[in-house]
């Protein structure tokens, strides 16, 4: 074939071409000179291929072979693996320092073109017995319906406001520990199971976010104290299945008026019904009634060259029991707000950190002012060395009221 011959021709050039200078110095004239004939006879058919155009079905052939090796290039579906671990040392006033394994993290990414994608994060930790307890942070398909909206399904992080979805992971969290009332049984909601819809659009010179989701809702747990039942705590973790029937609706919308700061509101509403006892007797929830349930939040982020400030508020509020139950029958609320500041030493790697937290709960044990103070050091931009210390006030001889000095290093991967 045409394109045969053209190939030869082509590896015996480029092969003539590399020969080296010594070697030719080492040839006499008469075989050199036969030599160079020879290439010369060889450029002249080459020359006379190169002035012919192949036929159709040797284009036909070449096409089938650059498209078969795009494919390949470009698989339909993409696998990617990210995420975050984190160790450390925590010491508590009047107790003894320990280190720790803080979380292992692995992020699975399936994508499927740029329809469909499946992500889920595994949260493994090493309790204080040394035993390993894995759970799943978070498992959701995602359809790319179009550029201003995604239909997310499973459970996700919670929406609201911006901690719990987009700063928590050690590696990006500025301070070892979470703000008071942003984790577990505290004021900001932690994860959801339902759906959602998410993305992003402009409205004249302002970029936009926005979530909106309906889910199965929280749960209360009630405590017998003094005589008499009260809300124990809210336990917004992502339930797989609705115990009472009631769901949550929520969403929060974000606004970027400029590059570099964002402003956020958030809210959630549903009914939400008493479900466990701690420590007592759950047969006395048969009478329990649903409550009103409902959150709102606000924060904002302001990147300013070296400097980073943001801070949130959330609040939840139970209803009271309106019916018969013979558990808590009071409502209650949990509030927390915090604002942190950050700043990036000029021409270094070194990075100072404040934050300012107010949490209080229905307990006056769990209520917490705290001030964390802390130095970073960034090894690289995924790479985190902290150093800190929590300055806290709350009821004497509480946990709330014991001041901390935590030691951490994160990578995020």
């Amino acid at each position: 074939m045409k394109l045969e011959k053209l190939a030869r021709a082509i590896m015996f050039t480029f092969a003539a071409a590399t020969v080296s200078t010594v070697a030719l110095a080492e040839l006499s004239d008469e075989v050199l000179a036969e030599r160079l004939e020879r290439m010369q006879q060889e450029m002249d058919q080459l020359k006379e291929q190169l002035g012919k155009s192949a036929t159709k079905e040797e284009v036909q052939l070449i096409k089938q072979d650059v498209a078969s090796t795009s494919d390949w290039l470009l698989p339909d579906t993409l696998i990617h693996m990210s995420g975050y671990a984190d160790v450390g040392y925590i010491e508590t006033e009047s107790t003894d320092g320990s280190f720790n394994v803080g979380t292992f993290a692995p992020i699975f990414h399936f994508q499927y073109r740029d329809i469909v994608m499946l992500e889920a994060e595994l949260e493994i930790e090493i309790n204080a017995d040394g035993e390993t307890e894995t759970n799943l942070e978070y498992l959701t398909i995602d359809w790319f319906v179009n550029d201003y909206m995604i239909l997310v399904g499973g459970k996700f992080l919670s929406p609201i406001g911006q901690f719990r979805q987009n700063l928590h992971p050690s590696w990006i969290n500025k301070l070892p520990s979470a703000p008071p009332g942003f984790g577990h049984d505290g004021a900001a909601p932690v994860s959801d199971v339902g759906f959602q819809v998410r993305g992003g659009f402009p409205v004249g010179g302002i970029r936009t976010n926005y979530a909106i989701y309906i889910s199965n809702g929280p749960e209360l747990m009630s405590e017998f104290e003094d005589g008499e039942f009260e809300l124990d705590g809210v336990e917004a973790e992502g339930f797989g299945a609705d115990n009472d029937g009631k769901k949550a609706v929520g969403a929060r919308l974000g606004f970027i008026p400029f590059v570099g700061f964002e402003l956020g509101i958030s809210a959630a509403s549903g009914e939400a019904t008493v479900t466990s006892i701690h420590e007592g007797d759950n047969s006395l929830l048969g009478r329990e009634e649903a409550r009103d349930y409902d959150v709102i939040g606000g924060d904002f982020s302001l990147q300013y060259k070296a400097f980073n400030i943001r801070g949130e508020y959330v609040e939840t509020e139970v209803g009271a029991d309106t019916g018969s139950g013979a558990s808590a029958s009071e409502g209650a609320i949990w509030e927390t707000w915090y604002a942190q500041g950050a700043y990036r030493i000029s021409q270094s790697k070194w990075e100072l950190v404040a934050r300012y937290t107010d949490f209080d709960s229905p307990h006056n044990s769990q209520d917490q002012q705290q001030w964390a103070v802390g130095a970073n050091y960034l090894f690289a931009n995924n790479f985190i060395g902290k150093l800190s210390y929590e300055f806290n006030d709350g009821q004497t001889e509480s946990d709330a009221d014991k001041d901390r000095f935590l030691f951490q290093m994160a990578y995020g991967f």
